[in-house]
């Protein structure tokens, strides 16, 4: 399916919210951050390009998107926190939305 893939074993499909564990080296020192977000797209058609784009949207109504290489080294974790159903493969129009207009056109 093109609006769906698979790592580690898990599939995830455009419209789920999803926690991606990421490390930064910052000096010596490591650390992991969680990104917490919508899954809006996905690029690529070989696991050596897939590419997944992730939207966090604020309580203030900004939202920050990240695009994530698949194969990256510092990609940690991929966890589904929320599976959601969308009729389309590119989830385009959440960009000029509220979260609460995001959650209910959603569901």
């Amino acid at each position: 399916m093109a609006n769906s893939f698979i790592y580690k074993d898990k599939t995830f499909s455009v419209g789920s919210t999803l926690g991606i564990t990421y490390k930064f080296k910052e000096g010596e020192k490591e650390r992991k951050q969680i990104f917490k977000g919508i899954l809006i797209k996905i690029k690529g058609n070989t696991p050596a390009t897939k590419m997944i784009t992730v939207r966090k949207i604020s309580r203030s109504g900004g939202g920050v998107e990240r695009i994530i290489p698949l194969i990256s080294p510092f990609l940690e974790n991929i966890s589904l926190l929320k599976k959601a159903k969308s009729r389309r493969a590119k989830l385009y129009f959440i960009r000029g939305l509220s979260e609460h207009q995001v959650k209910a056109k959603l569901k």
